[in-house]
């Protein structure tokens, strides 16, 4: 059945029904979990689609089950470099070149990601290696997408995520926690690039978790870091530059980054509010609001409520006792402030001229 749908997804695929060979590869993946060929397929497709880091997340599962497959390391650079993350794929490319030494394509790509590097940084590319020339006709990977419109196909609606994610920020790091309870750590896998993000989750009898955004800027991977908690995961992103992050994920929207101004002196642990509180005249502040409150113009109903509150507010305890037990005995039609009145017997409601009471039955 598996390879029955992968021949499907390659027909598909020829034709350009990319949509269709995604939802076929997908099909196979769960009927063969642990196939590296349909992974590396599907990250083909996925690139067709510009869904870069599912892109990612594939090349790097075929990796994964397979690491001699040199065609994953290319998809996976392929991906990466669309992603403008030119030293995450040029590291693919190198160790996908020592796997198929034969194939000029790497080193084409290669080279093109220093020049990339080079631009960024504004140093000259170093001497690449020597281009090794073969009569292998170039593959789709490196051909530019065909503007095509392929043909409507029913697809599967993606289901929602299955665990919520939410960040915070320090002029130094991004912190990403996804709420998982109860995970095993060796459930969870985290990857990390220049401006991406790539977090798996298989856990036994729950549904695979993905999630891999393109993030707002750059960060320095070999400072990364998680941890796997009893209920959540925890992600730290060590940011490239201290500016202020407006979102976790990459916008199109035009926006200039406001620089974090750093302290001086480092402090070894947070500031908290607590510890150096700022002199508030309290005092002051009630006063303002007493006089705010009094001076306050009310009609109606609220000018009632308002009299009844400031009786209260400034009653004794056996007032407020009085207060409390005829409004409630009453059921709201009577409002007494003699204690010894009310509290020897039970208040009976007294309705308004014109009306009376009744008692409903649930």
């Amino acid at each position: 059945m598996a390879s029955d749908l992968e021949i499907k997804a390659k027909e598909a695929f020829i034709d350009d029904h990319f949509e269709l060979a995604l939802e076929l590869y997908s099909q196979a993946i769960e009927l063969n979990p642990n196939n590296a060929e349909l992974y590396a397929d599907r990250a083909q497709a996925n690139i067709k689609l510009n869904n870069l880091p599912e892109a990612v997340a594939d090349s790097n599962k075929a990796i994964e089950l397979e690491p001699s497959m040199s065609k994953a390391y290319l998809r996976k650079a392929t991906a990466c470099m669309k992603l403008e993350e030119y030293q995450t794929a040029k590291a693919a490319l190198e160790t996908g070149a020592l796997l198929a030494p034969g194939e000029s394509r790497f080193s084409k790509l290669i080279k093109e990601c220093e020049e990339r590097i080079a631009e960024e940084t504004g140093e000259l590319p170093k001497q690449t290696v020597e281009e090794v020339t073969t009569n292998v006709e170039p593959s789709k990977e490196v051909e530019p997408a065909k503007e095509v419109e392929p043909e409507p196909v029913p697809v599967v609606a993606t289901p929602k995520p299955t665990y919520r994610h939410e960040f915070y920020q320090k002029p130094e790091e991004v912190v990403v926690t996804i709420f998982a309870k109860g995970i095993p750590r060796e459930c969870v896998s985290v990857d990390y690039g220049l401006q991406f993000l790539s977090v798996a989750i298989d856990a036994p009898g729950k549904d695979p978790y993905n999630f891999q955004p393109r993030l707002f800027g750059k960060i320095i991977p070999d400072k990364c870091r998680y941890e796997v908690m009893s209920t959540k995961i925890e992600i730290r992103l060590a940011k490239a530059e201290p500016i202020q992050w407006t979102s976790l994920e990459f916008t199109r929207e035009v926006a200039v980054p406001q620089r974090v101004n750093l302290p001086s002196v480092t402090a070894e642990r947070p500031v908290y509010p607590s510890s150096k509180p700022k002199r508030v005249d309290w005092d002051k502040l009630e006063a303002q609001v007493k006089k705010e409150e009094k001076d306050e113009k009310l009609d109606g109903d609220a000018a009632l409520n308002k009299f009844f509150r400031d009786i209260y507010q400034d009653a004794d305890e056996d007032t407020r006792r009085a207060m409390q037990k005829s409004f409630v005995e009453s059921n709201g039609t009577v409002l007494s402030t003699n204690w010894k009145e009310v509290g020897a017997k039970k208040v009976e409601g007294s309705p308004p001229d014109g009306m009376e009471m009744r008692k409903w039955e649930y």
